[in-house]
């Protein structure tokens, strides 16, 4: 770490690989956006332009992250930052929140249109928050939640014995189907009218398919348990229509607002009004003190920008991209969990053309050529969670970038490449310069 002052230069902190190629790679930079704190905190400058440059010269496929607009790094960065405002609009602690109150109302006015909710709390700072608030809302310690295994495609929020979820609820796990790898409601129906759980959670953080909400639905009035959805990874496929909707059937609605929503890092609640009361009191002040107004008022601009039609156009485009490059992983060999996908991810197994590589190594491999997946569990993995058998990979940021549905054809070549080669320095930098093409062609948006 070079000392304040130091006169190295921010591109001496970028790895290697990560460097740019060509020239006109290399003028792709986000230096300018700092330029306060280019000149006080040469250390923190230096990272934050690495990191810039890496993102431009990199294809960032992992399906939990995107790239927000200019406008919304904007308002994550605005003077809202300065403002403290424990409490709701109108129900504040503290003075000076005239300001504040109105983003937050713009925020949550624009969530009930894009979704079409009774409820809104856009004050959660992320999803595991969200998923807490709406579980302390109507449960107890010990209570009972039937939710998918976080090694079939769950979420650590689902019940994984290391997360709060695990150790104060008692946690029962549906799984997939072993040959079809998807839901099977005959046995989650079992399970449900077996164990009576208060709350069954659906909704995942690696399923590639169809989400059936009225089936969830129907189970848990059957046993008489809430219902609740969380929709962090499809919030943007939902919100435009082109994935069902779990708010006529759910009684909580989660999400994050990045992903394929492209707003902020953050969370988000929606609920039916009779519960409104609940899950606000566990917000705040029952497992957070004041609200990022800052982030609210990413949220309120990214709801914004997902409420233009153009938006749901984007979201088409997601879908279209990852049907190319599933067809192109598996004109490679490859084959998809479920055999294939209905949304923005799939799950790649990579057993059947690399028997004795794991996911670890895969995504070793693939960032030194530029390409940014994540190692991730298939159902039944027999490796470990640090190893895996798959990688996890989506298509928002790139469909973001412009890229199209060839040339999402064309990456997944280059995935098979770099393994093909079990990451050879040749073949990896002969897949990296082409990256750089590709990321000089489809700049991300700023």
């Amino acid at each position: 770490m070079m000392a304040v002052g130091s006169e190295t230069r921010p591109e001496e902190a970028i790895p290697q690989h990560n460097r740019p190629m060509t020239r006109e790679v290399q003028n792709v930079t986000h230096a300018s956006d700092y330029p306060s704190i280019k000149r006080t905190d040469p250390e923190a400058y230096a990272i934050l332009v690495a990191e810039g440059r890496r993102q431009d010269t990199c294809l960032e496929m992992i399906a939990s992250e995107n790239h927000v607009s200019k406008a919304v790094l904007e308002a994550v960065g605005s003077v809202l930052t300065n403002k403290y405002a424990e409490g709701y609009p109108a129900k504040r602690y503290y003075g000076g929140c005239r300001h504040v109150d109105e983003i937050e109302n713009l925020a949550i006015e624009r969530a009930k249109r894009l979704f079409g909710c009774e409820h809104v709390n856009v004050q959660p700072h992320s999803g595991s928050q969200a998923n807490m608030a709406v579980y302390m809302a109507v449960l107890n310690p010990g209570d009972t939640i039937l939710s998918l295994d976080l090694a079939h495609g769950g979420h650590l929020t689902h019940g994984l014995k290391a997360n709060f979820s695990g150790r104060l609820y008692n946690i029962v796990h549906y799984g997939v189907d072993r040959t079809t790898e998807v839901n099977d409601f005959d046995v989650i129906r079992k399970l449900a009218l077996e164990h009576k759980p208060k709350m069954i959670v659906t909704g995942a953080s690696a399923y590639p398919r169809t989400i059936d909400f009225a089936a969830f639905a129907a189970i848990a009035r059957e046993v008489g348990a809430y219902l609740t959805a969380d929709i962090a990874h499809i919030a943007g496929l939902v919100a435009t229509g082109l994935h069902p909707s779990p708010i006529p059937h759910a009684d909580f609605v989660t999400t994050t607002t990045h992903k394929t929503l492209r707003g902020p890092r953050a969370g988000m609640l929606m609920c039916r009004a009779q519960h409104a009361k609940a899950v606000d009191s566990r917000i705040f002040p029952g497992i957070q003190g004041g609200p990022l107004m800052h982030v609210i008022a990413g949220k309120a601009v990214a709801f914004g920008e997902a409420l233009k039609p153009e938006f749901k156009a984007y979201q088409q485009r997601i879908l279209d991209n990852a049907q190319a490059l599933a067809g192109g992983l598996q004109k490679c060999g490859y084959r998809l969990v479920s055999g294939g996908t209905d949304n923005h991810l799939m799950l790649v197994d990579l057993r059947q053309v690399h028997a004795d590589i794991t996911g670890k190594q895969a995504e070793g491999w693939l960032e030194q050529a530029g390409i940014i997946v994540n190692k991730n569990m298939i159902p039944f993995d027999e490796r470990k969670p640090t190893e895996t058998s798959g990688l996890r990979i989506g298509t928002p940021a790139l469909t973001t970038r412009g890229l199209g549905p060839s040339d999402l054809q064309e990456v997944a070549g280059l995935i098979h490449q770099v393994l093909a080669a079990r990451g050879s320095e040749e073949a990896t930098a002969k897949v990296r310069q082409r990256v750089l093409e590709i990321c000089q062609q489809f700049p991300i948006p700023h």
